[in-house]
């Protein structure tokens, strides 16, 4: 995947938000802070972490939608920041959104045809009214719905439905880049896999690149090429998915795993005896120095309280950002050791 081309590309992204009443009371929230990504063509990449980590933050920035304070967006090798408005809206073709709640993200006033058809409309691709319902038919029958649906308003579908509506809608453009913010958290769990799957093979059949983001790591397991992990606005960790999930180098990494039994029920259920996280996510009003995720860390020393570590390659593709990636992954391999040899022993786990 690495020798792909390279679609979308972030670098050190920081965005802050101003907090509470206006005057001298107003505070400044780090939501993301020193984010660096890069996205190849047809890759999945799977952002992961706790509810208020910054992960929305980010899918907005990479859209266009927030505006970052510091950093830069390449899309298809073109500096987002560099181009005047008429620039930025022809280059918005190429990387197109998924929002999380599929009721609120589309128009109520607009039936399915408007709603579809409106990207192509803004963009004047296929004037024609008969074209552009031919490009909607096309385009509903893709997402498993029928074409005779387009007369339609959203509130006459299930979530399900609405969602697939907003990805319709999304993948009208042909983009190269599609970011899904959480596409599957507001449905019921007997359509989040169909969901999920549909995700799947409009990727293979369209050749796009998906930037996933969910909390559920299962989901994200499915789904992803490469998983990112985020904690209070940084970047702790990225790997191949296979990678990450049997070899996490971060303790926070550690730590979500643990707390995800379905992912892999054997090793997780000993590695939560081991990972348990004390207190809250420190405010990102105020974010600790250091390390940010050293006030609930088991393996933290006193360097990680004073100095930020390094976003680093740990092993081949693999980065984290941790000053003891030593002993996180002795510990895993202990865990990993530890399982195996209950197995073996035929105990119960």
């Amino acid at each position: 995947m690495s020798n792909a081309e390279v679609v979308l590309q972030a670098t050190n992204l920081s965005k802050t938000f101003l907090a509470g009443r206006a005057g001298l009371s107003r505070v400044r929230v780090s939501a993301v802070d020193d984010v660096t990504l890069t996205v190849h063509r047809g890759e999945s990449l799977g952002i992961v972490g706790e509810s208020g980590c910054g992960k929305t933050t980010l899918a907005r920035m990479l859209v266009g939608l927030e505006k970052p304070d510091a950093g830069r967006i390449e899309v298809g090798g073109k500096d987002v920041g560099s181009l005047r408005a008429a620039g930025r809206r022809a280059l918005s073709r190429d990387i197109q959104m998924v929002f999380q709640d599929p009721y609120t993200s589309l128009n109520p006033r607009l039936t399915v045809f408007d709603l579809i058809a409106e990207p192509l409309t803004v963009h004047r691709i296929q004037a024609k009214q008969s074209a552009r319902r031919e490009r909607v038919a096309e385009l509903l029958e893709m997402v498993n719905l029928s074409p005779d649906m387009m007369s339609r308003f959203p509130h006459q579908f299930s979530g399900g439905q609405r969602q697939r509506i907003g990805i319709a809608r999304a993948i009208a453009l042909e983009p190269r880049v599609l970011v899904c913010d959480e596409p599957v958290s507001a449905l019921d769990v007997s359509v989040q896999a169909q969901v999920v799957n549909l995700l799947r093979s409009l990727q293979s059949r369209l050749g796009i690149a998906l930037v996933f983001i969910a909390h559920d790591l299962a989901v994200v397991r499915h789904v992803s090429d490469r998983t990112a992990v985020m904690y209070l606005g940084k970047m702790v960790e990225t790997a191949a998915t296979a990678d990450l999930f049997t070899q996490p180098s971060h303790p926070y990494t550690q730590a979500l795993l643990s707390a995800s039994p379905q992912v892999d029920r054997r090793r997780t259920r000993k590695m939560a005896q081991r990972i348990m996280l004390p207190g809250d996510p420190p405010s990102p009003i105020n974010p600790p120095t250091g390390c940010r995720f050293h006030t609930r860390c088991h393996l933290a020393t006193s360097i990680c309280s004073s100095d930020q570590p390094e976003y680093v390659e740990v092993g081949g593709d693999h980065l984290a950002a941790c000053h003891h990636t030593d002993r996180a992954r002795s510990q895993i391999a202990q865990v990993v050791e530890d399982v195996t040899s209950s197995a073996t022993g035929g105990s119960s786990t």
